[in-house]
């Protein structure tokens, strides 16, 4: 179980990095990069983007649980 949460972490935290960096900022952030800089007439988010705070909660959730978990079993351990 150990090994399992110590794998999710690491995965998660990199997901977790790479989503952060994708959210546009201000200045246009590394989205712009990938086609997220286009400025629309429509003020408000774009579905897109309403999408990747929401993967990035999750993410951020789970992330938050295997830091949680693991310490509960190093504690029993």
């Amino acid at each position: 179980m150990q090994l399992f949460l110590q794998i999710l972490l690491v995965i998660t935290s990199l997901l977790l990095v790479l989503l952060v960096l994708l959210h546009r900022a201000k200045g246009g952030g590394l989205s712009s990069l990938f086609g997220g800089g286009m400025q629309s007439s429509l003020s408000g988010s774009s579905v897109a983007e309403k999408n990747l705070d929401r993967l990035t909660l999750f993410v951020g959730a789970v992330w938050t649980i295997c830091i949680v978990g693991l310490g509960l079993l190093m504690k029993v351990a």
